[in-house]
């Protein structure tokens, strides 16, 4: 088989998959579709229910929003040093195993760099992160504090 019939092959295949995916809308299946109001008891639990009654019927958590979002910047810088520490260990592996190779060597050697300049760039990124929220939360809570109330 030619490298040209594999990729009629790969063509044909693709379109049949195609046309298999967007069939029910060309045909028009998808034709009169009726939707219903929901009242508000069902969408939002009743006229009575409060945000924060809401938010625990759903299921929604109750931590505050700048606590949630450093969280989620202390996971994915977390995850990224995982992998800054890998690639440093995968270039320290080249280097054990180049056996005495001056390309491998240099390979290993370019691995270790990459990895210890992105630790440095996650090290510095979560610095950055965690002064920007530490100066955010400080800001916020003197506002809410210096703020008159409403007569």
């Amino acid at each position: 088989m030619t490298i040209a019939n594999r990729k009629y092959i790969g063509f044909a295949l693709g379109a049949t998959a195609a046309l298999l995916v967007a069939a029910p809308l060309l045909l028009g299946g998808a034709g009169n579709v009726n939707a219903q109001a929901l009242s508000a008891d069902e969408l939002f639990g009743g006229t009575g229910a409060t945000g924060s009654t809401f938010a625990s019927d759903s299921g929604l958590g109750s931590a505050d929003l700048v606590d949630t979002i450093s969280s989620i910047i202390r996971v994915a810088l977390g995850f990224l040093g995982v992998i800054a520490v890998v690639i440093i260990l995968l270039g320290g592996f080249k280097w054990m195993t180049s056996q005495g190779n001056d390309t491998k060597v240099g390979d290993a050697k370019k691995l270790i760099y990459a990895g210890i300049v992105g630790l440095v760039i996650v090290l510095l990124a979560y610095a950055i992160a965690s002064f920007v929220i530490t100066q955010i939360t400080s800001v916020t809570s003197e506002k809410a504090t210096t703020v008159p109330a409403a007569t």
